[in-house]
């Protein structure tokens, strides 16, 4: 008791003064109207009134209630903002509100002119607001003084509401001084924002660059597409000084814009693509209250599936994986977040039947997730029979799980490897999209395939390998020179997926809109340069040759596949092939029995029987 005692006294200490400016504003707020409403007289005749003195007095004792109620006392004077300002004027005006029928009801109102309350509260508001200004002015002045020696000059790219919500925050006392915008609308050359000139546009950071000596460039345009940022990116090389940006709107929409949420651009910014809108509201209703399972929940996709799915609240969440260390990580990140929701583990592979008929007899899941693969096309190339016991064999075992315990929905994560395929791979997947599709006309599970390209990040890819080289110094080692890739963000390639989930009513392949693909050479090269390094010079390119399986060019769907548009213009649905069911379920069990019995050879012929489109001749059969 006696503590908080303490700390309210000495709040109260602290502002007294602030008090006392308020209390004594008042006063010289009340005569200066008279003196205003009696066209500068010095001392008109009506103050010698003791009503006067009584009306004084009532008037105080309201505004100094309204200044409580109102809580002017929240805002620091060195903050002085908007939000203060409201509250002096909800102050003044509420105080003349209650006091007009209190000196009705007393008479009082005969000896006060009406037109002395609107200036009373002009008056009032005007020596309020002022003296918190100054207040302000002063703090910034001795904040820029004593950071004199350390400021640097910045230079801003958009002058939108970005750009402005930076400005507002970098005048805070920062050690920056803002030399400038740049904006490509050229209606906004030679405007201010908060008094920053728009000085022209991207083309032109160079030139303002050397022209007023500017140290950094802080990028503000959290909804560029990423053609925009690579174009800015490369002027901003060009200047050869450090530069920032602000995250994408999605990052920024939980708080406000401020010096704090700017970081370094990242390979995600340059070969990201525009920000996909989704059927929220269709993708919630149908996995909230479901219970949803994930295999491969442990992976850069499923992992990310999980916390997608998460974030809808459904009924539960059961994670199927066969890496202990993943399904731990992935379990204990779920259950600090999101813990109000029964999650489940399974250390379990997809090809483990027992196991997998227990799981879905114990959890009854409504909706699959089939993520688990093995996904890396060198190594595969010398293990036929694992990667068709786990992407082929894996996936049916799974997919009768589901049939057999009343799944609704089954959507199978596939690859674009897996059209004309040349590796095992990509081979073993384009028989797992025809397993699925072709049952799904014989059950009341809908099967549904999302196929898409590489995503950044992923366990294995190719820009993790990247900043590990870098670390290392280099080389960064391509395979050649012309290969190109498709590419997009894991969250996307989730978000789509759950979208393909909703516009899927079984049978369907949806293809995601992949964008444009991207070379892996200019990938390389980019993350040197966004390590502040020079391609060929400070890190080299090495080209290593295709290795076993690779293509220079990934497709999206075969030739004879024919593209549907859909209700998202992000997916498109490819036209399966149909198998007659009883030659491809014998072909199948042909299959595990070959893999019963370690025969490879056997298992290479009946793989391209699936899939004559197969083309490869570096394998190694044992």
């Amino acid at each position: 008791m006696m503590k908080k005692l303490i700390l309210l006294l000495r709040k109260f200490y602290c502002l007294l003064p602030v008090i006392l400016y308020d209390i004594a504003a008042i006063p010289i707020s009340w005569y200066g109207a008279y003196w205003l409403r009696y066209n500068l007289h010095p001392y008109p005749s009506i103050l010698n009134s003791t009503h006067s003195v009584i009306a004084l007095i009532s008037l105080s004792v309201v505004q100094i209630g309204c200044y409580y109620y109102c809580k002017i006392y929240r805002g620091l004077w060195r903050f002085f903002s908007l939000n203060d300002v409201l509250r002096i004027v909800k102050a003044t005006v509420s105080t003349v509100v209650l006091v007009i029928p209190f000196f009705y009801l007393t008479s009082l109102l005969n000896y006060v002119p009406r037109s002395v309350f609107p200036l009373y509260c002009m008056i009032l508001a005007t020596l309020l607001c002022s003296g918190r200004l100054i207040c302000r002015l002063h703090w910034d002045k001795r904040s820029h003084d004593n950071k004199e020696t350390d400021i640097k000059k910045v230079l801003i790219v958009g002058a939108g509401l970005a750009g402005e919500g930076l400005v507002r925050d970098l005048k805070r006392g920062s050690p920056y001084k803002l030399i400038g915008f740049v904006d490509d609308n050229i209606s906004k050359t030679g405007l201010e924002v908060h008094g920053i000139r728009v000085l022209g546009t991207t083309r032109q950071i160079v030139e303002f660059v050397n022209r007023y000596s500017v140290d950094l460039i802080f990028i503000a345009i959290p909804s560029a597409r990423s053609s925009t940022m690579r174009r800015i990116v490369t002027h901003c090389e060009a200047s050869k000084v450090a530069f920032r940006t602000l995250p994408g709107i999605s990052a920024l929409a939980a708080g406000r814009v401020e010096v704090n949420a700017l970081r370094p651009v990242n390979i995600e910014d340059l070969l990201g693509r525009d920000e996909v809108t989704l059927q929220w509201d269709k993708i919630a209703a149908s996995v909230l209250g479901k219970r949803i399972l994930v295999t491969g929940g442990g992976g850069s996709i499923g992992s990310e599936l999980c916390r997608q799915v998460l974030a809808l609240k459904p009924a539960g969440l059961t994670i199927v994986e066969n890496s202990e260390f993943n399904l731990y990580k992935i379990e204990q990140e779920l259950k600090e977040h999101f813990q109000e929701i029964p999650i489940t583990s399974a250390l379990v592979s997809v090809t483990d039947e027992i196991a997998i008929n227990h799981v879905f007899e114990h959890f009854q899941p409504e909706i699959v997730f089939h993520a688990a693969a093995y996904k890396h096309v060198p190594m595969l190339q010398n293990q036929i029979r694992v990667a068709v016991y786990n992407n082929v064999l894996g996936t049916q075992t799974v997919a009768k799980a589901s049939v057999n315990y009343g799944v609704e929905k089954f959507i199978l994560i596939s690859t674009d490897k897996a059209v004309n395929p040349t590796n095992i791979m990509g081979t073993t997947k384009r028989v797992a999209e025809i397993y699925c599709q072709n049952l799904n006309d014989k059950v009341e599970t809908q099967f549904i395939t999302v196929r898409f390209g590489n995503v950044l990040g992923s366990a294995g890819s190719v820009v993790p390998l990247f900043q590990k080289q870098l670390q290392a110094g280099g080389p960064l080692t391509v395979t050649h020179p012309d290969m190109q890739r498709y590419f997009m963000t894991i969250p996307e390639a989730c978000q789509l997926i759950l979208q393909a989930m909703v516009n899927g009513h079984g049978g369907e392949i949806f293809v995601l809109d992949m964008g444009e693909p991207v070379k892996i050479s200019y990938l390389a090269e980019q993350m040197i340069r966004l390590a502040g390094k020079e391609p060929g010079k400070d890190i080299l390119i090495e080209y290593t040759g295709l290795r076993p399986g690779e293509k220079l060019y990934e497709e999206l769907f075969h030739e004879s596949e024919q593209l549907a548009s859909t209700e998202h213009e992000k997916l498109f649905k490819a036209k399966f092939r149909e198998l007659e069911w009883n030659e491809l379920t014998q072909t199948m069990r042909m299959i595990n029995t070959a893999c019963s019995e370690y025969q490879e050879g056997e298992l290479l012929i009946l793989l391209r029987s699936l899939v004559p489109e197969f083309q490869t001749s570096e394998l190694i059969v044992v």
